[in-house]
């Protein structure tokens, strides 16, 4: 439901702080509808049989904030839901509180459902060169030589550009939005780096691997060529054309990644990120400090860095399980 939809509401405190929320806070209107659900399922919540407002609000105390986190924890609603409805109601008090409309926050202090965390997934080794194979594997069967001299172009070049980005992905551990930022003057081949800004606008050089720069090279080569064959003037100005030479997008890149994973035979729900844990994880069974790893990836915290040691160690415990006679 779209958050334009939602009626103006009628209770005089909320009125106040949806206003407070669009003026001061500069809230998108999604995450105003957003805070009106969170806010209408506590109203509806304690006190069902109010039939209309304006709410009580300085009734609430922190048995009730408690009581209403306890409910929506046994309906079944996951930490993240819920700690997004504690916090909706936390803005909402501290924001009453500031105006001297009640005396006390109850949800202040209560404390955050603790999420589960999830391990990513990860591709073996041998998964990660099966998939890398696959564009060069198109190539070699034929499936790129079939209709007009613009189209062959094409279907070289795209080939050669799927090939790079999926080595670029996997040698530098980027993010997908990192990679479609690239422009050719962040290449240093010297070097053996790409510069890249990531989260934050904050940049960084990611370590660029033989293999990726070959393929990288590679496909810059034949996209020169198929910008010319689209009758363009000058050098194209990404590093990655989509087929009408403008840039390749991150949903281009999944839906192409989808094709090559069902050609692979290997589970359609990896993404582009499950390069970067793949890096992530591979690098610390192969021996790489987590500083290190924690300063390729672009992480701000160590601790965002460390669910890849989890990660290692659930593979380690597969395999301990497997080899072991008395595992």
């Amino acid at each position: 439901m779209n958050a334009r939809m939602i009626d103006p509401p009628e209770d005089p405190m909320i009125r106040g702080f949806v206003q407070y929320l669009k003026t001061e806070k500069e809230a998108s209107p999604h995450t105003i509808y957003n805070y009106l659900l969170d806010l209408a399922q506590f109203t509806g919540s304690n006190w069902p049989d109010l039939e209309s407002p304006p709410y009580p609000w300085d009734e609430v105390d922190r048995y009730a904030a408690r009581r209403y986190l306890a409910g929506i924890q046994k309906i079944g609603c996951e930490a993240a839901t819920s700690g997004r409805k504690m916090s909706s109601l936390r803005s909402f008090f501290k924001y009453m509180v500031r105006e001297g409309k009640v005396r006390m926050n109850p949800f202040s202090n209560l404390p955050q459902p603790k999420r589960s965390r999830k391990l990513p997934g990860v591709l073996s080794v041998r998964e990660v060169e099966r998939l890398l194979e696959m564009p060069t594997g198109n190539a070699e069967k034929g499936t790129i030589k079939q209709g007009s001299d613009r189209v062959k172009i094409w279907n070289v070049y795209s080939s050669a550009r799927d090939k790079a980005i999926f080595e670029l992905l996997y040698s530098t551990g980027m993010r997908i939005g990192e990679l479609t930022g690239i422009r050719e003057s962040d290449i240093d081949y010297l070097s053996g780096v790409v510069k890249v800004s990531g989260k934050g606008k904050k940049e960084r050089l990611c370590m660029v691997g033989g293999a990726a720069s070959k393929a990288l090279r590679r496909s810059l080569e034949l996209r020169d060529a198929y910008w010319l064959s689209l009758g363009k003037p000058g050098r194209a100005p990404f590093v990655f054309l989509n087929r009408n030479g403008g840039r390749l997008t991150p949903r281009s890149i999944e839906r192409m990644l989808k094709k090559y994973l069902a050609a692979a035979g290997l589970h359609s729900e990896y993404s582009p990120h499950t390069l970067r844990h793949s890096f992530a994880t591979h690098m610390l069974d192969s021996g790489a400090d987590l500083r290190s790893v924690q300063e390729m990836l672009g992480h701000s915290s160590l601790s965002t860095t460390q669910i890849y040691t989890h990660v290692s160690i659930e593979r380690l415990k597969e395999v301990y399980e497997q080899a072991h006679p008395r595992a």
